[in-house]
């Protein structure tokens, strides 16, 4: 999933840290010993006792993009999208998979066939009952080119006959029948393993025709069969949920969950009661980890499947060579710049598959920080010179002049390190996330949380030549084979060999830059209780409980 990083990132760095990582880099650069030492942000000292009302969690959040489930491709969107509908099945707390509108599947002997039998309580908030046809409704319509959707052809693709419906040739999902109201028959292209994990994500969640006929902006007026309705939506100020009392599930503890969207600075509002819940990072790292404040004690540190990274067009010079693509990442001392702009909250990467991931490799080296020999590889590149490259331009999101203290590390790192200057085009952050691969230059940063635990989700979505979500069009036909055999493949050891080998491919031949494994750091007022977040960064809002 592209991640939208409101919540969880460390690219959202002020400009004290990044002042700090530039004086750092700089000194090194000029052969001088240089120390960083990194004050508090910001006020200090025990939060203000209060009590939420009864019954309502108060979060803040910059708000979602859309809730259409067949359009959300960021983290930020799905994180409501989950609450307000619902799929066949889920992932729990656990991230195992579990039923959900199905109660039962079934699977062939050769892998290839799923039968779900549907749960007959399940009703969209309006009371109509869900049949098996809603979902083929809903599946064809997330493929239909009219849609647009960014996710339908990851998700959905592995059903027989998506492709044709993808490309326009037909409307009819032939992989897909329903049998009668209670039994869907799904029919995919091979005995791919991680199929059932897919249908967890938002592109497979049912959605009502009569909603969606409505009109354009019917999203703004959700009709779904999650935990939780829509009840307020006022962009860029408000958003509440509202209890489903018929859920068919476990019923929200919670009347509300109001978000409070873009209203102030989140730490002040934390702090003088006015939400129950905050991602804090960046400048208030010091505060809320230092175990003298009484704050600390609030804070919940969660680890992330998450991989942020730059990225490299590797469609157009200079990045079509790989010995540039590495030599750039030889060039910056990751160690460094990543533990200066984040306050060393995170984990440096070297791999793709953050630890967690089944198949995690934590005996992967990298490519490891080596100026001297990131010049060889440009002089041995096709160019022979940095001064015979092309101008690179790199592509982020934001506003003004400001950007992260990560990225303004790197750029001075490349500057010092292998003489090349690169500048930077920012573009508004709902635009990058949905027109990234339309919209790069030479170079883009991003971040990617896994949608459901499996190294699938990260190769092969972001690195298989053609994938949709393979932004710098990278391609290997070596690679290719590999991940279409690992897809394929039975025997699960086999299968996690067969990926840790496609991630050494890619990281040896410098397809990205990996940069860093996330965590998230989340302050929860002593009055809410079973606030959970799942390692894929979605918090459990029907487990909710706020006391009095």
């Amino acid at each position: 999933m592209r991640v939208l990083r409101s919540r969880f990132s460390f690219f959202v760095i002020t400009v004290l840290l990044l002042s700090l990582v530039l004086a750092a880099i700089a000194g090194a650069c000029q052969g001088n010993e240089t120390t960083t030492r990194t004050g508090t942000v910001g006020p200090v000292g025990a939060t203000t006792p209060t009590v939420a009302p009864n019954g309502t969690l108060n979060v803040y959040d910059t708000g979602p993009i859309t809730l259409d489930p067949a359009v959300a491709a960021e983290a930020t969107s799905a994180t409501y999208v989950v609450q307000i509908f619902s799929g066949l099945v889920r992932l729990d707390e656990n991230l195992n998979i579990v039923p959900d509108i199905a109660e039962k599947v079934a699977r062939s002997d050769d892998g290839k066939t799923y039968t779900f039998t549907l749960r007959k309580d399940v009703k969209f908030h309006g009371g109509q009952p869900v049949k098996a046809a809603d979902f083929k409704y809903s599946w064809e319509r997330a493929l239909n080119p009219a849609t647009k959707s960014h996710t339908a052809g990851t998700y959905l693709i592995d059903i027989v006959g998506a492709a044709d419906v993808l490309s326009g040739r037909t409307p009819d999902l032939a992989g897909v029948r329903a049998i009668d109201d209670s039994t869907l028959q799904v029919t995919i292209d091979g005995p791919k393993t991680y199929f059932l994990a897919k249908m967890s994500y938002p592109t497979s969640f049912v959605v009502q025709k009569t909603n969606v006929d409505g009109g354009s902006d019917w999203f703004q007026r959700p009709v779904g069969t999650g935990p939780f309705k829509l009840k307020e939506w006022k962009k860029d100020q408000l958003l509440t949920l509202q209890r489903n009392d018929t859920y068919y599930g476990d019923r929200a503890r919670v009347k509300e969950v109001v978000f409070k969207l873009l209203a102030g600075d989140p730490m002040s509002m934390y702090q003088q009661g006015a939400i129950d819940v905050v991602y804090t990072g960046g400048g208030y790292i010091g505060m809320v980890t230092d175990p003298g404040n009484p704050i600390s004690k609030e804070l919940r540190v969660n680890p992330e499947l998450s991989f942020s990274y730059f990225g490299f067009n590797a469609s157009k010079p200079p990045f079509d060579d790989p010995q540039v693509r590495q030599a750039f990442t030889l060039a910056l001392d990751k160690d460094k710049v990543v533990k200066l702009s984040t306050l060393d909250t995170v984990q440096t990467a070297y791999g793709i598959l953050p630890p967690g991931i089944p198949g995690y490799d934590g005996s992967l080296t990298g490519l490891r920080f080596d100026p001297v020999k990131a010049k060889q590889l440009i002089s041995s590149s096709t160019y022979g010179d940095v001064s015979r490259l092309p101008p690179i331009v790199f592509t982020t999101s934001g506003y003004g002049n400001a950007i992260s203290g990560l990225l303004g590390g790197a750029i001075e790192e490349w500057r010092c390190n292998l003489g090349v200057e690169v500048k930077v085009r920012q573009l508004e952050p709902d635009i990058l996330s949905y027109n990234l691969r339309q919209e790069k230059d030479q170079l883009f940063d991003m971040s990617w949380i896994a949608d459901y635990p499996d190294p699938q989700d990260f190769l092969d979505l972001l690195f298989h030549s053609g994938a949709e979500n393979n932004t710098g069009e990278y391609a290997n036909s070596a690679l290719d084979k590999m991940l279409d055999q690992a897809a394929v493949e039975q025997d699960q050891a086999k299968r996690l060999s067969m990926y840790q080998q496609a991630e050494k491919m890619i990281v040896d031949d410098a397809a990205v830059l990996p940069l860093f494994f996330g965590r998230s750091y989340i302050l929860v007022k002593p009055y809410v209780k079973d606030y959970i977040v799942t390692s894929m960064g979605m918090p459990l809002l029907n487990k909710v409980r706020v006391e009095k």
